[in-house]
């Protein structure tokens, strides 16, 4: 009977805390802090662009491309394809990534491409890249657009984000439609 009373009182603890608090409390951040809660909207002009904290398929040569997407960047429906490593379908989609990406890229081998531009992240909404991954797509994007590759490098190490502090969490990363935007800018100013 001690154990019974024991395991309904932890039972009602932790759907107390988890069911009802922890909802709550996440509820009332994404109140204090509204421009985060909703994926930090992004305007040009007037215009709502995209979200920062979103993921969006960039398939044009003249733009830096993000990781893909196994739900097609739609933020209502997050998650990976839930395929293991060695299932076929999993490896032969990697395989057609990695052949699409060399066919838009000259002179680069499939050992230099950096393997987030080749899987999904496990929401499908990964709005960042690493910077290597940003500077092997430098080649192209200064062809599509007629600029010299050393700008976009510069354009790349203006647009990195270190970590919090230097220590908290991943290295240096760039946001795919923040230095997209940038581009056009770049562009549009030429």
């Amino acid at each position: 009977m001690n154990s019974i009373r024991t395991n309904l009182t932890l039972t009602l603890v932790t759907l107390v805390i988890f069911g009802v608090m922890f909802p709550v409390t996440i509820w009332a951040i994404g109140k204090i802090f509204p421009e985060n809660a909703s994926g930090n909207p992004v305007y040009k002009g007037e215009q709502l662009v995209g979200f920062a904290e979103v993921g969006q398929p960039f398939t044009s040569p003249g733009y830096f491309w993000g990781r893909p997407s196994a739900v097609n960047y739609d933020a209502s429906s997050t998650g990976g394809s839930n395929y293991g490593t060695n299932n076929p379908d999993h490896i032969q989609e990697i395989k057609d990534r990695i052949q699409a990406f060399l066919e838009a890229n000259p002179g680069i081998t499939a050992d230099q491409i950096p393997e987030e531009l080749v899987t999904a992240s496990g929401s499908g909404l990964d709005p960042h890249i690493s910077v290597d991954a940003a500077k092997i797509q430098v080649q192209r994007v200064a062809a599509a657009r007629n600029l010299e590759p050393k700008l976009l490098e510069e354009l790349i190490d203006k647009q990195t984000i270190q970590p919090m502090g230097g220590i908290f969490g991943p290295g240096d990363l760039v946001n795919v439609l923040s230095i997209n935007l940038a581009l056009d800018e770049i562009t549009s100013s030429n």
